[in-house]
């Protein structure tokens, strides 16, 4: 597709959010988790471990990022907008779903401390993380729309290419960090305001 404005989008038919960085700020720190842990930068965390032999070492590094991650559940709130993104789709009839690459103990307690309403969530418990296109092509099935109808939004590189493999749009929500993944995006959004329009 190419980056585009959103004011040529049609109004998508279903919507797909990543969680942590996009829909709500948990403050992960993945950076301190590499280091507690001696993992390599510019390797993913869950791709690093799959590399490992060593169980005992694999068990200390899930350990290790599961406590992260239940932290930042714990204190997770939403971003701006997204919230009220969520409750418009919702009034309007159109299905919204979550694809993390958290776990589905962190999501639980994530959704304990802000409910956070959709249709469905699959974590990296359900599905091979991204950027395998596996989750979204579930998610497409169980929503019953067409993958390219839909749109996956999220933070980082994985959730556009893996919006891509799974045939649907894929639209970066942008913070300070991540502005050079824009040209590997169909459109971009700096608040969730931005997307809401396309349903007016």
């Amino acid at each position: 597709m190419g980056l585009v404005a959103l004011k040529r989008l049609e109004p998508f038919t279903a919507v797909a959010f990543d969680l942590d960085g996009t829909l709500v700020d948990s403050g992960l720190d993945f950076a301190a988790i590499r280091e507690t842990l001696g993992f390599p930068h510019g390797v993913g965390l869950l791709e690093h471990i799959a590399t490992l032999d060593d169980a005992a070492e694999v068990a200390r590094a899930h350990a290790v990022i599961h406590r992260f991650e239940m932290a930042g559940a714990e204190r997770a709130t939403w971003m701006p907008g997204a919230q009220a993104l969520l409750a418009h789709l919702r009034d309007l009839g159109v299905p919204v779903a979550i694809l993390t690459r958290n776990s589905r103990e962190a999501v639980a307690a994530t959704d304990a401390s802000i409910t956070l309403g959709v249709d469905l969530i699959l974590t990296r418990d359900d599905a091979p993380p991204k950027p395998d296109p596996a989750g979204l092509a579930l998610i497409a099935a169980h929503l019953g729309a067409p993958p390219e109808r839909m749109t996956y939004i999220g933070d980082f590189v994985d959730d556009l290419t893996a919006a891509r493999r799974a045939g649907m749009s894929a639209g970066l929500y942008r913070n300070h960090r991540n502005n050079h993944f824009a040209e590997q995006a169909d459109y971009v959004i700096g608040h969730f305001d931005e997307l809401r329009e396309l349903w007016r």
